[in-house]
């Protein structure tokens, strides 16, 4: 999917060689057919050649993706799998990093008690 975002549209063997995996042409060609009947890609046809393309928007994927994750592994709780998320991260998060997100948790917390 990361390869047909940047791509935006292609045919299996431009995707391919976006992956840089040349030797993966029938693979690729597996995992779109599958993708499409996720819903997920969708194409059309150009003589011979079926050109894929993203049925949503990288956005709504990646909302999508999330929900089905913190569905799956942690009881549909968003707040659990970021703190998983930052725990496993440990050491790797910069200063930054922890600085932003002890400000988006100061806001919340604001917000919630409407000050």
């Amino acid at each position: 999917m990361d390869a047909l975002f940047a791509l935006g549209e292609g045919g299996a063997r431009e995707i391919t060689t976006a992956l840089r995996e040349p030797d993966a042409l029938d693979t690729v060609r597996v995992t779109l057919g599958v993708l499409e009947k996720k819903g997920l890609v969708r194409h059309r046809t150009e003589g011979r050649r079926h050109v894929f393309m993203p049925a949503q928007s990288r956005d709504e994927a990646r909302r999508s993706a999330f929900t089905r994750l913190t569905r799956t592994f942690f009881g549909g709780s968003p707040g659990r799998a970021l703190v998983s998320l930052a725990d496993m991260s440990g050491d790797r998060l910069a200063d930054e990093e922890l600085e932003a997100l002890s400000k988006w948790v100061a806001e919340q917390t604001r917000r919630r008690r409407g000050r």
